[in-house]
């Protein structure tokens, strides 16, 4: 009976066992869901697993290895090599991102396999790309979107975008958050991270300039009050050691390494009294998500990715003065009410069980269709685009520049 299945492909992503990011989780959480109904096979990459870790299935999935890097400039020739190696078995070819979407013309000329493809967030905007990456980005978007039967936003204000941009509108599957682990700390805890033993903030992010880092800690360092624990791969970069000289000097930050233990993460993010938001470019960001699934409430960066997300009840910034001013002028109350609020959008929204049906019905359409699975966007679509008037102009205004190139 195994015969039978569907084969569906998996590419993009670093591989499973997840250790590093979102779609990592994501993959983890489709093969868990929709083994059962699909015979999947997970892309990863050799560089970030020793042999003795490299395992040949996963919760039934075959892994294939690639000797790329799957992100950076390394992530087109990884997802390239992927795309080329499933058409020889698979039915679905479930892309997540666009770095190797230039091949997709080819696929739909010269194959009928079916195309899915998550073009995650806006990745040409992100600072940490250089021009030319820009470029290759924003096109390789295009092409993702012109050349597959469905893609994918996982956040409104991207579908506004690609309605926007392109005249369809995307599909809009979000992450999940309820694989989190909620858990009280034991004394061995409270020596190792004595931080425990009173209130403090939490983030966790990249450690990247459009994660605003610079304005996150230099609130909290004008306030020594109130104490901010930030977990991220500062040693990854020069910015990320820079900034982590500049502010270690401060007693009330903590600046931790990367943490890639589930129960030790989610420990010390489920115990935090407030979760700060940093991201400014990308769609439905995991760590906001799965904050908003421990109930904490949310200082987020405001962008309409986040308020989205958010549902327009968290607080947000744009600057560290307004990090300051709601931290000093919220009452704990306060807080514990955003947070219920938050937890309340999180277990409507953000559950994996509801992020694999979605997929589902998705991989279940494109096998049942030939043509594009999206519509024509109308005009209230575009009346109720989510962005800010200064994010739209910003998005007009670079789409231009690379048209005239």
């Amino acid at each position: 009976m195994a015969n039978s299945k569907k084969k569906l492909a998996i590419i993009g992503t670093v591989g499973l066992p997840a250790q590093y990011g979102g779609f990592e989780t994501l993959a983890h959480h489709l093969v868990a869901e929709l083994g059962s109904e699909y015979d999947i096979t997970v892309y990863c990459t050799k560089k970030k697993y020793t042999k003795v870790e490299r395992l040949k299935t996963y919760l039934g999935a075959k892994l294939k290895y690639l000797p790329f890097n799957a992100n950076g400039m390394q992530s087109i020739p990884y997802d390239t090599l992927s795309i080329i190696h499933s058409l020889f078995y698979a039915d679905v070819l479930l892309i997540l991102g666009v770095a190797g979407a230039w091949i997709l013309p080819f696929v739909r000329l010269f194959t009928n396999k079916k195309v899915i493809i998550s073009i995650d967030g806006i990745e040409w905007k992100r600072d940490k790309w250089s021009l030319l990456a820009k470029w290759y980005l924003w096109w390789a978007e295009k092409i993702a979107v012109k050349y597959s039967h469905a893609d994918i936003s996982d956040n409104e204000s991207i579908q506004d975008y690609t309605a926007f941009r392109y005249g369809t509108l995307s599909n809009i599957i979000e992450y999940g958050a309820n694989h989190i682990i909620s858990s009280k700390p034991t004394q061995q805890d409270r020596e190792a991270y004595p931080f425990l033993n009173r209130p403090y903030a939490f983030k966790v992010c990249r450690i990247e300039p459009e994660n605003n880092i610079d304005i996150v800690l230099n609130a909290f360092s004008r306030n020594p009050k109130y104490t901010l624990v930030m977990v991220g791969n500062w040693n990854n970069s020069e910015y990320g050691k820079n900034i982590r000289s500049k502010y270690s000097v401060f007693d009330n930050l903590i600046l931790l390494d990367p943490i890639y233990n589930q129960r030790k993460l989610d420990l010390l993010r489920g115990n935090a009294y407030l979760y700060v938001h940093g991201h400014s470019a990308g769609g439905t960001n995991p760590s906001l998500v799965e904050a908003m699934y421990f109930g904490l409430p949310i200082i987020s960066f405001d962008v309409s990715y986040n308020r989205t997300t958010t549902e327009n009840k968290a607080y947000y910034f744009k600057n560290a003065d307004d990090i300051l001013r709601i931290i000093e002028g919220t009452r704990l109350p306060e807080f514990k009410q955003l947070g219920d609020k938050m937890k309340e959008i999180a277990n409507r929204r953000y559950t994996w069980k509801v992020v694999a049906d979605k997929y589902n019905h998705l991989i279940i359409g494109v096998l049942a269709n030939n043509k594009k699975l999206s519509v024509k966007p109308t005009v209230s679509d575009f009346n109720n685009l989510d962005y800010t008037e200064f994010e739209l102009g910003h998005l007009q205004n670079a789409t231009m520049f690379f048209e005239r190139r």
